[in-house]
């Protein structure tokens, strides 16, 4: 793949739509293919979040992890951007990211992405858009789990979820 075709790809990610055929160029450029065999991590939770990736070819599972072990929280596949989140709000990674299959993706180095969103406030302001967009999704997602809990829980007779 050569940085034309990279850089078409990332203007396939959501998040990246705004930028112009220079800036999907420059960040091609500054970004490096890896790969990722069946079962090897992306990204672990708790980690440093120093990178992100765009999911070019494959898909990747996201898991959670409580006391009880991992658990699925969703599959994602090309085009997809992971990693983001932790970059932007400078914290550990809150997911761990495992390709299900062969993956080839695209890993952007977090100085680069945040320089990129610096340059340009109507570029940050999408980007905040996109992040928003996502943070209502997992609210309405939570409140109907905990919906479903409480239900259950009434109908076993053990108490109440917080």
């Amino acid at each position: 793949m050569d940085l034309f075709q990279e850089a078409e790809m990332l203007r396939k990610v959501p998040m990246f739509s705004g930028l112009s055929p220079a800036e999907l160029k420059l960040l091609a450029f500054t970004s490096r293919v890896v790969q990722f065999g069946p079962g090897e991590n992306l990204m672990r939770m708790g980690e440093p979040a120093d990178c992100a990736y765009v999911i070019l070819e494959g898909e990747v599972e996201v898991l959670g992890e409580t006391s009880e072990g991992e658990f699925l929280i969703a599959v994602q596949g090309r085009n997809a951007l992971m990693g983001e989140m932790g970059v932007v709000t400078d914290a550990p990674r809150s997911a761990t990211v495992r390709a299900k299959a062969p993956v080839r993706a695209l890993r952007i180095s977090g100085d680069v992405f945040l320089r990129l969103l610096g340059q340009n406030p109507d570029r940050a302001l999408h980007v905040m858009r996109q992040l928003s967009v996502r943070l209502a999704t997992a609210s309405r997602e939570i409140a109907t789990l905990k919906q479903q809990l409480q239900k259950a829980q009434a109908a076993s007779g053990h108490g109440h979820a917080k």
